[in-house]
């Protein structure tokens, strides 16, 4: 249960979207590189490029530009769709504990599943063991007619166990091969290092990838979890007298004309 809270309510490795002025300023930086590259400065509008190249233990890594986030992801994020959020080392979206699981939490999502793999396992073998026990002594019809909670037990574990201690099974070579599931799906990369696409986070040694993804360091969090909501469009500056303000230049006036009134 400490695992799969952990995984539910931690940060997965949300990135934190661009200010309007931060955003502006990329666009335009993006702007003068297309036109330095294009020989013009001048022009009409041009959405700026999908995608940048850097180079990663020697392989060379895109990273793409996230439309709603404002940014060029880092290496191996993602947007969840769902979460609507750039998560860093983006694994997947994962419903049943309704959370992404990613850099921050993944440790914990494996444990997590794997665990219930154990557990399963573990009550699937001591039910079928109850069960022989008691149609040694009283006969199959009796022994499921006295104890049927054990017989759905049964049923339940013997359909629960294949998926969950597969899941667990998938991602144990994720982790041996220091690969996401997003990856994996994607086919990014390739095991072997002799291929053009070899995978460049990988350290090439299992014990190592597993180390790395279960005893390293757990980064900080980027969110700011006190700070206050900032608005997408930059406000107006308050006006310090009435003469810009519509309801002010009001007040003043109907105050002049009751001053003139009460001369009258």
């Amino acid at each position: 249960m400490g695992t799969l809270l952990r995984t539910s309510f931690s940060d997965p490795g949300v990135l934190p979207r661009a200010t309007p002025d931060e955003a502006a300023d990329l666009e335009r930086q993006i702007g003068n590189t297309e036109d330095i590259a294009n020989g013009s400065s001048a022009g009409g509008y041009r959405p700026p490029p999908r995608t940048k190249e850097v180079v990663i233990n020697g392989q060379t890594v895109k990273l793409k530009y996230c439309f709603t986030c404002k940014i060029f992801r880092p290496p191996r994020a993602s947007h969840c769709s769902l979460c609507d959020n750039c998560v860093e080392r983006f694994d997947h979206h994962c419903p049943w504990v309704g959370n992404c699981v990613g850099k921050r939490n993944y440790r914990f999502f494996y444990m997590f599943i794997l665990s219930l793999s154990f557990l399963t396992v573990f009550i699937f073998a001591f039910v079928i063991t109850h069960i022989i026990h008691r149609t040694q002594k009283t006969g199959f019809l009796t022994a499921l007619k006295d104890s049927p909670a054990s017989v759905l037990e049964a049923v339940v574990c013997f359909f629960s166990v294949w998926s969950i201690v597969g899941l667990s099974g998938f991602h144990t070579y994720l982790i041996s091969s220091n690969q996401t599931t997003n990856e994996d799906i994607k086919g990014s990369w390739s095991n072997k290092r002799s291929k053009e696409n070899f995978n460049p986070y990988s350290y090439g040694n299992i014990f190592t990838n597993c180390c790395s993804a279960l005893c390293g360091p757990l980064s900080p969090s980027l969110i700011d979890r006190r700070g206050f909501i900032q608005p997408d469009t930059p406000q107006p500056a308050a006006p310090s007298n009435g003469i810009t303000m519509y309801g002010a230049t009001q007040s003043q006036s109907n105050m002049g004309t009751e001053v003139r009134l009460t001369r009258w």
